[in-house]
């Protein structure tokens, strides 16, 4: 059980501030932040998750069944991220990739403090047990000072993938493509850092600030650090609906209107990343269909242009109703990993990006989030993230594009770079 309490906060964006701040004294951590983007789909600006009551921590075997039982005997808040290598419990595959950070596969945590706020409200749910705490917490908050740092070196960032292998492996993937294997895969690649020190918060604010993603998230168990600057929903479940939101297509943005606007037609209009996105569009629709009430499943929106302030980004917004047979987990097990990370066919794709990507994906392109006690959720994908294990100094990121029949190698290579600037600026 939990006591709510509800307080007015007059200037949400510094409270945010203190927020994150004050939660770093915390063995876990999860900051959730829309950056105040304008989206239909948004139950709260912002979300703070702390102190681990009760957790799971798993490998890829059984953890969707784990989850599941896990999700249902507690009834509560639950926050924690799924990886890509959850693959490996629903399909046939395996991830034999070289691993920097060592994450466990799947990681949730029932917190025993939770923040909510929406607007100028904030709604405070503490676990009975220390429910005493949350008026000095309260006072705690509003007197914590911004943290200023002092900024580390910037560390080595290192390229695993040389840009004449990168254009090798695409052209193996097209190879893959005229033979018929599949129609599009998202290839990754990984940016990293060994022996790296850095201090976690003051990266994340960077990347926030230059990032203002409205699927933001500062994430930490114990050692383990996730920084995202995520833009894409992976999939969201409110009552019987559930909304995915994958991206396909980018471009990048000017500073000069003219040029920006450019960028942005040129996107909505180019025929390959129109292909690209309508083809994943697709995959979800057949992916949502699993747990679908029949006839339910609608495409509400197909190639949307979105700006953010790196890049704009290409959307489509898939929603269905969920058959009452199915549980909250299985609509997740059922769609994941995501088609925007994966391609079509997915299981085909799959064992094709394991053979040729260098490193095993992990957390990234995997998803992180939340649900509810009343079995609802909301899941990013985590793409524009720095992952840390500060234990094995090892900082890690990685980014991809997606490869169809018309891909130029040199052009998706510089897609990746693009897609790479921010982190690359946080750490440098």
């Amino acid at each position: 059980m939990r006591v709510s309490i509800h307080k007015h906060i007059p200037n949400p964006e510094q409270f945010k501030q203190q927020l994150l701040s004050w939660s770093q004294q915390f063995r876990e951590v999860i900051f959730l932040d829309s950056n105040s983007y304008p989206q239909e789909y948004s139950s709260f600006d912002c979300m703070l998750a702390v102190d681990a009551f009760t957790s799971l921590k798993t490998d890829f075997h059984n953890a969707f069944e784990d989850l599941k039982q896990y999700q249902q005997t507690t009834k509560d808040w639950l926050y924690g991220y799924l990886s890509y290598d959850l693959k490996n419990n629903i399909e046939p595959l395996k991830s034999s990739n070289f691993d920097g950070l060592g994450f466990p596969d799947l990681f949730f945590f029932q917190p025993k403090k939770v923040f909510l706020l929406k607007g100028n409200q904030l709604e405070v749910q503490y676990l009975m047990l220390c429910d005493d705490e949350v008026e000095e917490d309260f006072e705690e908050i509003v007197q914590s000072e911004f943290d200023s740092f002092v900024t580390l070196n910037g560390v080595e960032v290192q390229q695993r993938i040389s840009k004449e292998f990168y254009i090798e492996k695409v052209k193996k993937m097209l190879d893959h493509i005229h033979a018929g294997d599949m129609y599009e895969a998202n290839f990754c690649m990984e940016f990293f850092a060994e022996d790296a020190i850095i201090n976690p918060l003051e990266k994340f604010q960077k990347l926030n600030a230059i990032s203002q993603a409205p699927f933001s998230v500062f994430f930490k168990n114990h050692k383990q650090f996730l920084l995202s600057a995520s833009p894409e929903r992976y999939l969201k479940k409110s009552g019987e609906t559930i909304i995915s939101q994958p991206i396909k297509g980018t471009s990048k943005r000017s500073s000069n209107p003219v040029e920006d606007e450019k960028s942005k037609q040129f996107l909505e209009n180019d025929s390959k990343e129109r292909a690209e996105n309508i083809m994943i569009t697709d995959l979800v629709r057949n992916d949502l269909s699993k747990t679908a009430q029949k006839g339910s499943v609608k495409v509400t929106e197909l190639c949307k242009i979105y700006s953010f302030l790196q890049v704009h980004q290409m959307i489509s917004t898939v929603t269905s109703k969920l058959d009452t047979q199915y549980s909250a987990v299985d609509v997740l097990k059922t769609t994941f990993p995501m088609g925007s990370m994966t391609g079509a066919p997915k299981i085909s794709v799959m064992k094709i990006i394991e053979n040729l990507e260098e490193t095993k994906r992990g957390l990234y392109s995997g998803a992180i989030g939340y649900f509810t006690p009343e079995g609802d959720f909301d899941f990013n994908v985590v793409i524009r993230s720095i992952l840390y294990n500060q234990e094995n100094q090892y900082v890690s990121f990685s980014v991809g594009s997606a490869i169809t029949a018309q891909s130029i190698p040199e052009n998706e290579y510089e897609e990746c770079l693009l897609k790479a600037k921010a982190m690359h600026e946080v750490l440098g």
